[in-house]
């Protein structure tokens, strides 16, 4: 088989039967001769949109390959080797007891199939409830504000990116395949197969839930077990080594094997794991805003009249302001809403969420502010404390809703009244506010400088009345949990994993950690008898 790079084709000529004229003729064959293809790649080059075009990369069949490849290969045409991942070579030493993994989101779940696979029978132990449970929760948080401190957008089977956009992309350097073993999983639990070649793939928050709820299943069916409803509440360590864990401030389980997979939220978990002696970091982070634009507009600033030819359009921005700060866009959702993400009480947070379809009529992102251990201490929880403060002020100054406000009134300082040409696209409720309450100055006045720069790169993004949301604060964990070359943390036993260690930043990086503290596992021990 070759790998054929670069096909170009125009968007209004998309189709499987010129896809194959286009591999013909680029590799100077007749038709007939494309005995069978397959896309592994499918971008969109909009840099004119007069001529939007999608370009493949092609894995494609033929008789005369040798041939062509003496003629053509180039970085464009050439051989095809198979890309495929590889399970660990298991260990000799016993394994007395079950793996047990703290926390259910894609760090844990991907560690728990990769072991049931193996043989290893793991335990997942989860504070929230199974998703179907907590879907209703969730939902029903967002239309009367009742907040169950366990079971929310943060914590539950699935994790914190089960309510998101769902995206699947990644820029980890990928040698060993784990991210090609993640989305062929997530296609046989029931994703949509064009996450397998899209640029920037997507599953979905309504696809994601029934994806988490066959993996699930069959990891029950290779002899895993799920115990919904239970909190990692400490650690039994002797002679430097974890013999035991207690779940509900009552019951002991023997473990010498414990994934900590427990998400960038868990704070009172952090805060007992450094009462344990368990080495951590402060960390750099990002906080900021939500911002909404109508996603027609977004679309068609990005591809111009062949917009309405082509899926929901994305943006990526970033910019360096005068005094030196990073601003970002982060977790872009077309189609999406803004949704309340609460954990705790009293404070409150936000985040974006895409379905499938992303047919809602708004896009929003993050945008977020870079900030480091300068600016809230170099302690281990320190940046924690920092995200709650922020919080706080944002449930006050939004009277436990989340606070809203027009980018004109952002600028100008004032509270808005009334929404513009549009409005918001959000799960939860909302109370106009003025969002410099929240933010330090050096946050607010980062936020403005950049929202100008990119109004020149995106039209109308710096419109007057753009809207704007807050708080944005769960970007990734404030804390870092060390751990050496064999992903164990100072205390033998205990595998700090995923984004909530500080290892990850998205659903596809924290199921690639995953899988690679698995691995470490699989490498030491023969499977559970």
């Amino acid at each position: 088989m070759l790998k054929v790079r670069q096909l170009k084709v125009p968007v209004l000529r998309n189709s499987e039967e010129y896809l194959k004229e286009c591999i013909a003729k680029k590799l100077h064959i007749q038709i007939k001769d494309v005995k069978n293809f397959t896309i592994s790649r499918q971008s969109v080059d909009a840099r004119d949109k007069k001529n939007v075009l999608f370009i493949y990369e092609i894995i494609v069949s033929l008789d005369c390959e040798e041939k062509i490849l003496k003629k053509f290969e180039s970085a464009n045409i050439l051989k095809y080797e198979k890309e495929e991942y590889k399970d660990p070579v298991k260990g000799k030493e016993k394994l007395n007891e079950q793996i047990v993994i703290v926390g259910s989101g894609p760090a844990g779940l991907f560690a728990a199939l990769l072991l049931a696979e193996n043989g290893y029978k793991p335990v997942i132990i989860e504070r929230g409830e199974k998703i179907e449970d907590r879907v209703l929760r969730v939902e029903s948080f967002w239309e009367n504000g009742d907040l169950n401190l366990n079971s929310n957008v943060q914590f539950g089977e699935g994790g914190a990116g089960t309510f998101s956009d769902g995206k699947l992309n990644t820029l980890v350097n990928d040698k060993f395949f784990r991210g090609k073993k993640i989305l062929e999983t997530f296609v046989k639990y029931g994703a949509p197969k064009d996450i397998l070649y899209l640029q920037k793939p997507h599953v979905g928050t309504d696809i994601l839930r029934q994806v988490i709820v066959n993996m699930r299943k069959d990891i029950i069916k290779m002899g895993g077990e799920f115990f919904y409803n239970n909190c990692l509440t400490d650690l039994i360590i002797e002679d430097n080594k974890l013999k035991a864990i207690e779940i509900n401030n009552y019951k002991k389980i023997d473990c010498s094997n414990l994934i900590l997979a427990i998400g960038h939220s868990a704070r009172d978990t952090f805060e007992m794991l450094f009462r344990k002696s368990i080495e951590m970091s402060s960390k750099s982070f990002a906080v900021g805003i939500r911002i909404e634009h109508l996603q027609e507009k977004i679309s068609y600033s990005q591809y111009g009249d062949f917009a309405k030819f082509l899926s929901p359009a994305s943006y990526k921005l970033t910019y360096t302001t005068k005094s030196g700060r990073g601003i970002y866009s982060f977790c872009m959702c077309p189609g999406g809403y803004v949704v309340n993400a609460s954990s705790e009480e009293k404070r409150l947070a936000i985040n974006g969420m895409s379905n499938y379809k992303r047919d809602s009529l708004n896009a929003n992102s993050a945008l977020v502010v870079s900030i480091t251990p300068n600016d809230f201490g170099t302690r281990p929880l320190d940046g924690i404390e920092f995200q709650r403060k922020l919080e706080e002020k944002a449930y006050l100054i939004g009277k436990g809703k989340i606070p809203l406000q027009l980018y004109k009134d952002y600028v100008n300082n004032k509270i808005s009244n009334n929404f513009g040409s549009f409005k918001t696209e959000m799960k939860g409720d909302y109370h106009f506010s003025n969002l410099n309450e929240i933010f330090p100055d050096y946050i607010n006045n980062s936020l403005k400088e950049a929202i100008l720069v990119f109004g020149k790169k995106i039209k109308g993004f710096d419109n007057d009345d753009t809207i704007l949301t807050g708080i944005e604060s769960r970007t990734s964990s404030p804390v870092r949990i060390l751990r050496d070359a064999n992903f164990e943390s100072n205390i033998k036993g205990i595998y700090p994993s995923g984004e909530g260690a500080g290892y990850a930043g998205g659903i596809m990086t924290a199921a690639i950690d995953g899988i690679k503290v698995a691995e470490a596992l699989i490498k030491k021990y023969s499977s559970f008898e």
